[in-house]
């Protein structure tokens, strides 16, 4: 019965995922997340009391895929500039990929925009590229002078706005190479010359499996 009941709540979040990456907070409905779920109004409601509940619920699940990613990279990853450009092709491929990266990011946005603030994902990343950026400055690979706390919060700003765009524009098809792009006129200004051929081949490489836990969702799109 509790495996039954965790396969319930990961087809509401997974259903709700898919309905507000497709239709927004505002726009979608009990019936199309139910719809995409494929569970009754009262399963749903045995798991979460409101919309605003389960929309917060798929921000919190898109969060942890996040930083399980970055995690994963830099357990893997012994050179932190490398494992910094891995992170973002990380980030790119899951909203490529899986419909819970791609609804939690619609609604940290939006859900931002109507209830106030949705600060802790930002946060976290933000966080999470400044531990690199100051290993990689350590390690030598960061030109001198480069202030880690302003090219993290540069990043994590330019990948957002870098995904944004390539979603408005194309649908997210060429986000890979929008990513590229935004590497190749970043790293000659911050990085150190000895590690810049490095780095522009690990941004010019294709995305790589990290084999990164999925807490528990079947997120394949």
């Amino acid at each position: 019965m509790q495996q039954r009941a965790e396969n319930t709540r990961q087809a509401v979040l997974l259903g709700a995922a898919i309905s507000f990456e497709k239709f927004g907070y505002g726009t979608s409905s009990l019936s199309t997340i139910l719809a995409h779920a494929g569970v009754t109004k009262g399963a749903m409601y045995f798991h979460f009391a409101s919309k605003e509940e389960l929309a917060h619920a798929v921000i919190e699940a898109q969060h942890q895929l996040a930083m399980n990613g970055s995690q994963a990279i830099t357990e893997q990853v012994p050179v932190a500039l490398d494992a910094l450009v891995f992170v973002s092709q990380e980030m790119a491929r899951q909203l490529v990929e899986e419909p819970v990266a791609r609804g939690g990011m619609r609604l940290t946005l939006e859900i931002g925009s109507i209830q106030g603030p949705v600060q802790r994902p930002y946060l976290d990343w933000i966080d999470s590229i400044r531990t690199l950026a100051a290993r990689a400055a350590a390690e030598g690979d960061l030109a001198d002078g480069i202030d880690v706390e302003a090219l993290a919060r540069f990043v994590v700003g330019a990948f957002t706005g870098v995904q944004m765009l390539s979603e408005v524009l194309y649908g997210r098809v060429d986000l890979y190479e929008r990513l590229a792009e935004m590497w190749t006129l970043l790293l000659p200004a911050v990085v150190a010359p000895h590690a810049l051929e490095r780095a522009k081949a690990c941004a010019a490489s294709a995305p790589r499996d990290w084999t990164v836990p999925t807490v528990g969702l079947d997120v394949s799109a």
